[in-house]
């Protein structure tokens, strides 16, 4: 039985990112210029692999992403490929809620059921996502596309991959750098049935999470950012 490939990405990085911000689906922030350049230093550096179809979330910055991690490639919005809503922390770095607001402790505890003022509920973030992936390799199956990209969120590859993925892990295991990610399989078996998919490789191909590589490149092509 073939099995379906998809390559998660985590869009680049935003103004938002460097400053330690929560960013989710209620602030629609672009790339920022450090981000627009790692993106195309990995992207020379490393190998994004070419998928027959291309998945994006409808926000700036992913869009953005995928447009330079695959130049001229189509490719179909998913709407609930974006992040979570995170209402009242949107805009505000984990340093500053920690401090002033004891809303912030709630949301943090899994058992409060704390849902943010104008956000998204947990466990509705977690089921829109999940249909969103379903969504996806329902469209591989029937089209016959084996190898697709999915250029999204943190959040979201982290939610999937903890709930979903081969080997578990714990949810921080699977938090990755902006402009990377994984590559999931499944099989038809394996997800009509048992909702599973197995993570094959981490993304860009070649880039190891330590950012080691990638700093040593950097320094070879020119100063380094301030970030």
């Amino acid at each position: 039985m073939r099995s379906y490939k998809l390559h998660l990405i985590r869009h680049g990085l935003t103004e938002g990112n460097l400053l330690g911000q929560y960013l989710g689906s209620g602030t629609d922030s672009p790339l920022c210029q450090s981000g627009i350049e790692r993106l195309e230093m990995l992207r020379e550096k490393f190998t994004y692999p070419w998928p027959e179809k291309l998945y994006v979330s409808p926000m700036k910055r992913t869009v953005q992403t995928a447009e330079i991690i695959y130049p001229d490639h189509d490719y179909t919005i998913v709407a609930d490929l974006r992040e979570c809503h995170f209402g009242e922390f949107e805009g505000r770095t984990f340093q500053e809620l920690m401090v002033i607001d004891p809303n912030f402790a709630k949301w943090l505890d899994p058992n409060s059921g704390y849902q943010p003022e104008g956000g998204e509920a947990s466990a509705d973030f977690a089921e829109r996502v999940v249909l969103a992936l379903d969504q996806i390799f329902m469209d591989m199956m029937r089209n016959g596309i084996h190898e697709a990209s999915a250029v999204t969120h943190g959040g979201v590859i982290v939610l999937l991959l903890s709930m979903l993925a081969f080997p578990r892990k714990n949810p921080g295991e699977w938090t990755t750098d902006n402009g990377c990610g994984f590559t999931i399989s499944t099989t038809p078996e394996m997800w009509t049935r048992d909702r599973a998919v197995e993570v094959t490789q981490i993304l860009p191909v070649g880039y190891d999470f330590s950012e080691s590589q990638l700093n040593r490149f950097r320094k070879n092509k020119g100063p380094e950012d301030e970030e």
